[in-house]
């Protein structure tokens, strides 16, 4: 979020809070990206603030959330003590979740994890074993979303439009087109089970707590095979996955990173460091089709 909004962005989470009745006396922001989290004190909520327009995506992400609470997953929960819903307040949405105080623990990440907000704090078997209940949780819910297809729809609009991605390079732009093109191609077949996924969750969307990990940002579910929700994740987890088809996730490592890329290099991205890992994103993304390669 833009600077010059942040501070209106953080009154507007107290002033939520002040209004429901919670005890507010600071606020700091713990993240900063096209929607700013905020801690507020000492009610210990944490608020998640986006531009009023993002309503209808936060009130799916809350109600994939309550679903989600009901069914014992491990999922950061809505704020308990008031009404589970998105509010909307001086030309912003603001929804009030859970704080949950992080357990330390070694946060030395590769340069690939760190890019996408990554620790390596969970052990991987740990790792995977949180995502099989997660996807467990999920397949008990019913509830529309969208396929993955249409967000790699999404991906290869931006790529083909230079409106959006002014800034990206022609031989760069070329790369993308036709990695995103070949892996949509290459994973159309494989005929996999397919299921709610988060859609994300990638260590930055995973919280070290006394109960546990606990995945947040639930707005990205989707659906679509499970090996896609694993290569976000850490490459070593889904050895530990029951029943993963490894090729099909390389393939979708590859997807990803072809995904980031683009969502980097997008006119309006407001990623921290963006120019960096503009670069870098590129890099991780030859660096998978080197390894996996396309067949």
């Amino acid at each position: 979020m833009e600077p010059s909004k942040v501070r209106r962005a953080v009154d507007a989470a107290g002033a939520t809070a002040s209004a429901l009745g919670l005890p507010v006396g600071d606020a700091v922001v713990v993240h900063n990206s096209d929607r700013i989290a905020v801690r507020l004190v000492p009610c210990d909520v944490l608020a998640r603030v986006a531009p009023a327009n993002w309503r209808v995506g936060m009130e799916f992400e809350a109600e994939v959330a309550r679903r989600l609470a009901e069914t014992d997953s491990p999922v950061g929960e809505l704020e308990r003590r008031v009404e589970p819903r998105v509010h909307v307040r001086d030309g912003f949405s603001i929804t009030l979740w859970t704080y949950y105080e992080p357990v330390i623990a070694d946060r030395r990440g590769s340069a690939a994890h760190e890019q996408l907000g990554m620790s390596s704090d969970l052990a991987p078997a740990d790792y995977a074993h949180a995502l099989v209940r997660l996807h467990a949780g999920l397949r008990k819910i019913d509830l529309e979303a969208p396929h993955i297809t249409a967000r790699v729809a999404g991906w290869t609009e931006e790529v083909g439009d230079p409106e959006q991605t002014p800034e990206l390079r022609d031989r760069d732009r070329e790369l993308l087109s036709d990695t995103l093109s070949r892996v949509s191609a290459a994973i159309t077949g494989w005929g996999s089970d397919e299921q709610l996924l988060h859609g994300e969750p990638h260590p930055g969307n995973v919280l070290s707590t006394r109960r546990g990990p606990l995945f947040i940002d639930l707005g990205t579910c989707q659906r679509g095979p499970v090996e896609y929700d694993l290569a976000y994740a850490p490459e070593e987890v889904a050895d530990h996955y029951p029943g993963a088809n490894q090729d099909l996730v390389h393939q979708f490592r590859i997807l990803m990173w072809a995904g980031v890329t683009t969502m980097r290099w997008g006119r309006d991205d407001q990623y921290p460091n963006r120019d960096y890992w503009r670069i870098e994103a590129l890099n991780q993304l030859r660096a998978a089709l080197d390894r996996y390669g396309l067949d």
